[in-house]
Parts: C-alpha cells; sequence; structure tokens
C-alpha cells in the first residue's frame, strides 16, 4: 500500500509556504526601515502602503478604478515573469527578456503612432518583433553555443538604443516633453478595446489585458505540463545531449523556447502601452520590467497561477508607497520592501531544504546489539 505523504511535504504546499514567508519576513523588515527612518509615525507609513487604495473603501467607485489600474500596471510584470518561468522551465535563463520587451515597446508604439494601425495589427507586431529578439539569442545559444546569459544581456542594450532612435521621430513623440503622444488622442483605433470599465468606476485604461494575461497564462501552463511539445523542450533545458539521443532536435527547441519567450516579452510590452495608460520617454537603462519578472517568476514558484498571484503583490506593495506622507518618508520605502523580498527569494530553495530534511529512524534494540557485535568483529 502506497504511503500517504505528509502534506507539508508536497511541492506546491511547500512553494506556497516558501513564498508567504519571503512576503512577511519582507514586510517585517520594511517596518525596521520604517522605524530606523521615523519611529513615530513608522506604523502609520506600514498601513498606508498595506491599506493601499483600499483607504477609498468608503467610496465604492473610485475604490474599483483604482483597483482596476493596479490589474493593469500589473499586467506587464506578470507577463514577463511568464515569459521568464516559461524558458526556465526548458531550463534555460531568460535574462534578455528585458530587450524583448523594448522591441515590444518599439513595435506597438511605432505602428501606432507613425503607422496609425489597428490596435490588433500593433499588438501582433509587437509579439512578433518579441518572438525575433527572442529567437536571435536562441540562435546564438544553440549554433554559435554563446551563453543566453550573455546574448540576452547584449541585446537588451542594443534594443533600448533602437527604441530610443526610432520612437525620438516627430511623427511617434513629442520631443519639447521627450515622451510619446497619447494614443488616444492620436490615434484612437491604436487603443485596446475595454473590458468592464463600467465596474470599475469607469477606469478607461481597463482593457482586454488583464483577461489575456490570465489566459496565457493558463496556456503556458497546459502547453508545459499537458503537451508532447512541453515535454521536449523541458527535456532538451535539462539535458540537451539525452534529448538529442532521444530523437529530439535540440537546436531547434532551444530557438524555439527563446522565440516563444520573446513573444510573451513583446506582447506584455503592447499590452501596457496600448492601454495609454504610460508614455514612452527616452531612456538611459533598460526598461525594469524584464529584471522584476525574475523575481516575480521565482516568488510565484515558477507556476504560471503562481506568478499572476506573485506580480499582484508586488505591484499593489509598489504602488502602497505612494499613500505614504511625504513629510516623513521617500516612496521609495515601497520599492525597497519588494527589493528586500526579491531578496528573500533566493532563500526559497533553503526553506524547503529544512522542510524535507529527513527523519532519523530509531533502530530497535536487536538491530542495534546486531551491529554493535559486527562492528566488534571488525575491529578485531
Amino acid at each position: 500500500m502506497k504511503e500517504k505523504s505528509s502534506f507539508f511535504k508536497k511541492p506546491a504546499v511547500q512553494t506556497i509556504l516558501a513564498s508567504i514567508l519571503c512576503a512577511v519576513l519582507g514586510i517585517i523588515l520594511g517596518y525596521i526601515i520604517l522605524l530606523c527612518m521615523n519611529p513615530a509615525h513608522a506604523t502609520e507609513g506600514m498601513v498606508a502602503i498595506l491599506k493601499n487604495f483600499f483607504k477609498f473603501s468608503a467610496k465604492p467607485q473610485q475604490l474599483m478604478y483604482y483597483l482596476g489600474s493596479t490589474l493593469v500596471k500589473a499586467v506587464p510584470v506578470i507577463l514577463c515573469s511568464e515569459a521568464i518561468l516559461f524558458a526556465y522551465k526548458a531550463g534555460l535563463f531568460n535574462i534578455g527578456a528585458a530587450g524583448q520587451y523594448t522591441v515590444g515597446i518599439l513595435a506597438s508604439l511605432y505602428t501606432s503612432l507613425a503607422l496609425g494601425w489597428n490596435w490588433f495589427f500593433c499588438l501582433l507586431a509587437a509579439v512578433i518583433a518579441g518572438a525575433l529578439w527572442g529567437a536571435i539569442c536562441g540562435f546564438f545559444k544553440a549554433f554559435c553555443n554563446v551563453n543566453e546569459v550573455i546574448a540576452g544581456i547584449m541585446l537588451n542594450w542594443i534594443s533600448l538604443y533602437i527604441c530610443n532612435i526610432v520612437l525620438s521621430n516627430e511623427t511617434c513623440m513629442n520631443t519639447t516633453k521627450s515622451e510619446t503622444y497619447d494614443i488616444a488622442a492620436k490615434n484612437p483605433s491604436g487603443i485596446l478595446p475595454g473590458f468592464l470599465q463600467e465596474l470599475f468606476g469607469k477606469n478607461q485604461y481597463m482593457t482586454i489585458a488583464v483577461p489575456i494575461t490570465v489566459i496565457v497564462a493558463i496556456i503556458i501552463l497546459l502547453v508545459l505540463n499537458k503537451t508532447t511539445f512541453g515535454y521536449e523542450l523541458k527535456a532538451t533545458g535539462h539535458n540537451k545531449d539525452a534529448a538529442k539521443y532521444a530523437g529530439m532536435n535540440a537546436k531547434r527547441n532551444i530557438v524555439l523556447t527563446l522565440l516563444i519567450s520573446g513573444a510573451i516579452s513583446g506582447l506584455a510590452a503592447a499590452l501596457y502601452y496600448l492601454t495609454s495608460i504610460e508614455h514612452y520617454k527616452i531612456a538611459s537603462s533598460v526598461p525594469g520590467m524584464g529584471f522584476s519578472g525574475i523575481a516575480v517568476a521565482f516568488l510565484g514558484g515558477l507556476h504560471p497561477i503562481g506568478a499572476i498571484v506573485a506580480g499582484l503583490f508586488v505591484e499593489y506593495i509598489t504602488l502602497g508607497g505612494q499613500y505614504l506622507n511625504t513629510n516623513y518618508f521617500n516612496p521609495q520605502v515601497a520599492d525597497l520592501m519588494i527589493a528586500i523580498i526579491i531578496y528573500l527569494c533566493g532563500f526559497v530553495l533553503f526553506f524547503k531544504s529544512i522542510i524535507n530534511r529527513p527523519k532519523k529512524v530509531q533502530k530497535s534494540g536487536a538491530e542495534a546489539d546486531k551491529n554493535a557485535s559486527i562492528k566488534k568483529e571488525v575491529q578485531r
């Protein structure tokens, strides 16, 4: 008869507990930092961060509006984490997600503002751009044996400079403000269709980006765990030589993995910028979404659905910083808390090893006597 495993021995349970522990420890350490900065108002500051938009609980319409904005702003970090965990499950570390996200910004905004395309084709352009950028990284990995981390980092900076150069054109950017035009004003057809906007306090930024994000996560979950294709990708990532011996096309799978991962990153950019909730500004550093996605992926236990929960949590705490009283605290304290939580994610495996530590089995008296007599014989 099969022995029942302990509830706490289940991988899913361990992952959830480890992630919750990271979040709780991060909040506690954040509170300690607030105490060091201003002891008299530390509790007030922590309550403001954790309460976030729930401070408007007496005004349901306003509450739902800010909830909708939080969901929209969580979309890119969630999808970037999905892209990273997809590649990671296949044994590849896609640190180039930031660059793939950047070319997604370039493709979606240029086609919308300069070419006046409909939102669907802008979205498609971003997905294709991200996929091609990921495929380049995959090609170097598969055929030139270049580590995907090195290739990804180089491509990140190349994508940033190309994006800055192309979008600085007057057809896309208001040069006096160094930011792109409002899509809603210049090309209304480039804005994503709305989604439950009335329910979310008439929030014009609530679009189909939110349900698409959930659908993508479910598709990734099914592909990785329920399809032959997903099995081949994971097998190739874990042992390329063994996969090749088994008849799998290892090089093709590496390129495909990073191509799909890049497509998801490009989609993340389009689903965010085509809501017009934010305008692209000339940047001197690569967008942080790709790197934040790494943390969210691990905080979510490298699980597609877990990444959604982790992404919402990270965005919730980050946005909570704007409710801090700036007379006493810098709003970036919330970012510091997230950084601490991200750092603590590195201890998830350590936490799991403690839970999985095998118990010492106490030997029976007869067996102990037998072992002692054998030991004496050996000594003689």
